[in-house]
């Protein structure tokens, strides 16, 4: 059993809370994107406003292990304080005198930030005795960054076994209650949209989706593994020579089981990686020769479409083509418009973080979908199956 922060009495109780406020900041440290503050604020409302102390902690960017004020976590406490309109008590250090003088001192309904967890090696070892010496700074161990949950670091996994008293975040269950509920009950059909550039990082995905949904879709880069594994000339486009036997068992796999595997039938094709290149709509079962594929073509944009707007649920993880170049966005652009027409027919639909949820908010529509993951790795390995370490760490 995984407890809500909701339901543990936190008054008066510093609750150590794992957040994920890893957000991007441009050269002058000014942060681009505040997604994952606000993303973790009802957690930390549920805190203070019931007379608690939320202890925070987090990392921010790839220090390796030293300190490096460019990865200081000191903006981000005052992007946090005017999100609040409350002031945010930040320590200098994630563990040590300094930093427990301060987390003793807050009274409840107050918050403080502790300084980057990955300043300190030990953090990413999952080091023991750096575990215990984070948790000195709480009475009560709340993980709320799902985005981190498949990594078992000593913030995410030996921290919490340290914790008579653990839970789980109100992000953190959104997340496990939409992506557990779209594989294990979904409304149906269940229709999976898988993209991204390589098949290889989503072969244990699509495995694990082929027992449980009635249609995949696939676009992207890795359609032309699929194309090539049926004998398709694919041209110049992107290709994985060493998984077409594995994509080949993946489409008798689909077949066997009853599965509609979709790969699409036309792609839009360049004469270079290039927003200029010259480029056409063609087959891809004759891609020229010198032409990549860089988009899904019109004729798979209205299949796909159709598939999605006759879904119960659809997840969707990994964009179609390109998007970031303007000529090749289309096909990622119809998946996302799709997803929000199917989601006000009923549907839940979910996005699986990482790319899909950078596309989905670069056309403006991350509010009309049912769910965006704040989570790429980690929806991808919930999704294939895997026990993430810190949800298995939060069980009682």
């Amino acid at each position: 059993m995984i407890r809500s922060i909701a339901d543990v009495d936190v008054s008066g109780k510093r609750v150590l809370t794992r957040v994920d406020l890893n957000v991007p900041q441009d050269e002058a440290q000014m942060i681009t994107d505040d997604t994952r503050i606000v993303e973790s604020l009802p957690t930390i409302r549920s805190i203070i406003d019931r007379g608690g102390v939320a202890v925070l902690m987090s990392h921010l960017g790839r220090p390796k292990g030293k300190h490096n004020t460019t990865y200081s976590l000191a903006p981000v406490a005052e992007r946090l304080a005017s999100l609040l309109h409350l002031p945010v008590a930040f320590a200098p250090d994630c563990i040590g005198a300094e930093t427990l003088s301060i987390v003793n001192a807050a009274t409840g309904g107050s918050v403080v930030l502790l300084e980057n967890l990955r300043f300190h090696a030990e953090e990413e070892a999952n080091d023991a005795a750096f575990a215990a010496e984070l948790a000195k700074n709480g009475d009560i161990y709340c993980n709320d960054a799902f985005g981190t949950a498949h990594r078992a670091h000593a913030s995410t996994a030996g921290v919490a076994s340290l914790f008579a008293e653990r839970c789980a975040g109100l992000l953190m269950q959104k997340e496990l209650a939409y992506l557990g509920e779209a594989l294990t009950a979904p409304k149906r059909p269940l229709v999976a949209v898988m993209g991204g550039s390589k098949i290889s990082g989503k072969i244990d995905v699509i495995m694990s989706l082929l027992s449980k949904c009635d249609t995949i879709l696939i676009g992207g880069g890795m359609m032309f593994t699929f194309l090539k594994a049926r004998g398709a000339d694919v041209g110049s486009s992107l290709v994985e020579e060493d998984r077409l036997a594995l994509a080949a068992d993946l489409l008798a796999q689909a077949e066997a089981r009853g599965v509609r595997l979709l790969i699409p039938t036309d792609t839009v094709a360049a004469t270079a990686f290039s927003n200029d290149a010259e480029r056409a709509v063609v087959s891809t079962s004759e891609i020229p020769s010198g032409r990549m594929g860089l988009d899904i073509g019109p004729a798979t944009i209205a299949s796909f479409t159709h598939e999605i707007l006759q879904a119960g649920t659809v997840v969707w993880n990994g964009p179609m083509g390109v998007f970031e170049m303007s000529n090749f966005e289309a096909g990622t652009r119809a998946v996302a418009e799709a997803m929000a027409e199917a989601t006000a027919k009923g549907a839940i639909t979910i996005v699986g973080g990482g790319d899909s949820a950078a596309a989905i908010a670069q056309f403006g529509l991350t509010h009309a979908v049912t769910h965006v993951s704040t989570g790429g790795g980690a929806s991808l390995e919930f999704l294939e199956g895997k026990v993430l370490p810190g949800v298995d760490a939060l069980r009682i």
